[in-house]
């Protein structure tokens, strides 16, 4: 086995999830990781625990969504009492074709998604953690042999992540007290939101591996302005291109793709809240180089800022504040390297992809009008 695998396992059990030996640990995994699953079974019982495997298998979900009617899709009960007893959760992505479930109907995924609410919510609750293992059908989508995206995988997974906490802290000290954020990037997008009141959290890979980014929660109603992603993402195994949204009082009002529109429209209509911004995140990842088709490593990448439509952090969202809520949490993308800056309170903290606080800042921190 390779020993970047090994190292991938040990970095998900001790830094991610810190298991101990009383801990129920749930594994979901494609088989396509099976070296992975091994090596994290053996991590996990060096450490006495208890874990469980639940093999994710796409052909067979699309093979149930596609044979479902809409009316009938509900939450699985005996799941959600899995949940329940569960301490520790580690999902593993990585198959065959990501565009597997691409003809299944969009409101049957929709519907699919409000069922599995109440476990999204019960799994929110615990420690968790999402990775990648590298895999061929996703080096041919980073068009990279499958030699190099493993290589471009364990870079971005295995670094010295207090050393980049410690980095990132520059930015949630920045964003902690601050009351509005502005994204103005190309002619397309010039977004503004109030994050008065909200926290902003330092993802040192704790629950993504890879980490990499620094992110809040918009007062919900605050959200104004346009916005263009054109990084494309994959949502229910189908493309989005180009997407391009319009804001009024934090909700979507207006929407369009290049490709793939009825996908982001049965996305929005999944629920009331799938309409509203739940995150605004940073990224930050200076190991991540280039795009490469995976949301998990795109959004991390250090010219980057990402919206996720629908659920809120909730770390992010004190106890007195309004919590967007939603079945969905979609994260859409768009490059800040070029022609662009977020400005926080009307100071610019970041432009062309350099914040103040890096060698290569260029220009004035206030903005005027």
């Amino acid at each position: 086995m390779d020993d970047r695998i090994r190292r991938h396992a040990e970095i998900l059990v001790d830094h991610c999830t810190d298991v101990g030996p009383d801990d129920d640990v749930l594994v979901r995994a494609p088989a396509a990781a099976d070296e992975l699953v091994i090596a994290l079974y053996e991590h996990l019982g060096e450490r006495g625990a208890r874990p469980i495997l639940s093999w994710r298998n796409a052909r067979a979900g699309r093979a149930y969504a596609r044979a479902m009617d809409v009316e009938d899709f509900r939450p699985k009960e005996h799941r959600l009492a899995a949940m329940a007893e569960t301490d520790v959760v580690i999902m593993i992505a990585g198959g065959a074709n990501p565009s597997e479930t691409s003809d299944v109907d969009p409101a049957k995924a929709a519907a699919a998604s409000r069922a599995r609410r109440p476990v999204l919510e019960e799994r929110l609750g615990k420690r968790w953690v999402i990775t990648r293992h590298p895999t061929a059908a996703d080096a041919q989508r980073a068009e990279m042999s499958t030699a190099a995206w493993a290589d471009f995988v364990y870079e971005a997974v295995d670094r010295d992540w207090t050393a980049q906490r410690e980095f990132q802290q520059q930015l949630v000290e920045v964003l902690e007290p601050a009351e509005e954020v502005r994204i103005v990037s190309g002619e397309g997008t010039d977004l503004r939101m109030s994050v008065d009141g909200m926290r902003a959290e330092n993802d040192d890979a704790t629950q993504n591996l890879p980490g990499g980014e620094v992110f809040t929660a918009p007062v919900p109603d605050s959200v104004e302005g346009t916005v263009r992603f054109d990084v494309p993402v994959i949502r229910n195994g189908r493309e989005i291109r180009d997407a391009r949204l319009e804001f009024e009082d934090g909700e979507v009002v207006a929407h369009s793709a290049a490709r793939n529109e009825d996908a982001l429209t049965s996305l929005l209509e999944t629920d009331a809240g799938a309409r509203r911004a739940g995150e605004l995140g940073i990224g930050t990842n200076r190991g991540i180089d280039r795009f490469t088709g995976n949301v998990l490593f795109d959004e991390k990448m250090g010219d980057t800022v990402h919206v996720a439509l629908g659920n809120a952090v909730e770390e992010c969202v004190p106890e007195d504040r309004e919590c967007n809520g939603s079945a969905v949490h979609a994260d859409l993308i768009l490059d800040v390297g070029e022609d662009s800056r977020i400005e926080v309170d009307g100071d610019v903290i970041q432009r062309n992809g350099v914040f103040r606080f890096e060698d290569g800042f260029e220009g004035e921190f206030e903005v005027e009008g």
